[in-house]
């Protein structure tokens, strides 16, 4: 039996024509030409949204947080899926969109609506990429209403892929330059280009890239929906992690409509765990659920964690995170402190006991970006 893609849309997450227009920046760490990036370029577009696409030349998967800029002008070997040849510019667009075409290197003068840029860096390093250069100089908005990552190829399930992730490290430093963001990742785990997409499934379901990059604008759309017009996404220092599991529509709908559910990030996540082989005398990893990687002390620790919905079927789960790492005002935080005196001095209304005048940390850095 065939499918409309419309059948497979969440009842729970029904959208309207009325949802606001917004100016969305994509990024991820799979690159430019990955198949999922590109189909949530295209839905998005679809829904009357403002995208411009900027992200790495090639496979960052791994990189975390690291902002690592690139020391060659050109791509020396090219980019990925032989897209972008040898030798070309180290940032420029993709030369297969003759919608974008005249926005393709540092000497780029003109802009278009929607436009895909790629940059030899990390993916924190294109975030900032795109936020220093492209937008400014490039792009139909100077900053974007929404930061989207992704969808990855593969789940970042937990705290221990929130630093490893480089799809992560796009979205919690484009958080911390004061934008909302979204993360979402994907249990398909192959890499594969975005002309790679299958057009027809044994399923009668798009291909698994689709479904994806539908899962993610739902959300989207969802959100926009439902805030106030002119109204930011979400507060200062606030973002959104999502999973989705694997979709199986290349060969059987089994797993086709996962429905979303309220997640925190720890609970049953995995952490890596160091196995020594006595035969090559070499390490390799092991998955162990720690329970430091898995306490809960913020949020509503009644949620389920986000590794245990995905990996018991087919579910979604959205957790809402911030990039404040402080510990919460409390006795147990009191107490550590405490350890640490005199030696570390307490700083707090009043300046007393030898503590720095407290008008020394007042100003835009205790207030925050605005």
């Amino acid at each position: 039996m065939q499918y409309s893609f419309a059948a497979i849309a969440i009842t729970a997450l029904t959208l309207t024509s009325s949802v606001s227009s917004l100016n969305i920046l994509l990024g991820n760490d799979d690159g430019f030409a990955s198949a999922q990036i590109r189909e949530t370029y295209r839905l998005l577009k679809e829904k009357g949204h403002t995208v411009v696409i900027v992200s790495e030349a090639d496979n960052e998967s791994g990189q975390g947080g690291r902002s690592v800029f690139t020391s060659d002008p050109t791509l020396p070997n090219g980019s990925e899926f032989g897209i972008i040849p040898p030798g070309a510019p180290s940032i420029g667009t993709d030369p297969n969109d003759h919608n974008i075409w005249q926005v393709q290197s540092y000497a780029a003068t003109s802009s278009t609506s929607n436009m895909r840029r790629y940059y030899n860096g990390t993916p924190a390093a294109t975030a900032f990429v795109a936020f220093d250069y492209v937008l400014p100089n490039f792009a139909p908005f100077k900053k974007p209403d929404l930061v989207v990552a992704g969808p990855n190829f593969g789940n970042n399930l937990g705290t221990f892929f929130y630093t490893l992730s480089g799809t992560a490290g796009y979205t919690y430093n484009s958080i911390g330059r004061g934008y909302p963001g979204i993360m979402f990742s994907g249990g398909n785990s192959e890499q594969r280009s975005f002309e790679w997409i299958n057009k027809t499934t044994p399923s009668g379901f798009p291909d698994p890239a689709t479904i994806q990059a539908q899962l993610a604008v739902d959300i989207v759309e969802t959100l926009v929906k439902n805030s106030k017009p002119g109204e930011r996404l979400m507060p200062l220092g606030y973002g959104i992690s999502v999973n989705t599991p694997v979709i199986t529509s290349l060969t059987n709908d089994s797993c086709v409509n996962p429905p979303f559910v309220q997640t925190r990030l720890t609970g049953g996540a995995d952490y890596d765990q160091a196995l020594f082989n006595k035969t090559s005398g070499l390490f390799t990893f092991q998955n162990i659920v720690p329970p430091g990687g898995n306490v809960c002390y913020h949020g509503d620790c009644s949620l389920p964690g986000e590794t245990v919905i995905v990996n018991s079927g087919c579910f979604s789960s959205v957790s809402v995170f911030t990039v404040d790492y402080d510990a919460s005002i409390g006795p147990v935080q009191t107490s550590i402190r405490s350890r640490l005196e005199p030696l570390v001095k307490f700083q707090g209304k009043s300046s007393g006991k030898g503590g720095f005048p407290t008008h020394h940390w007042t100003g835009r850095y205790a207030r925050g970006m605005k």
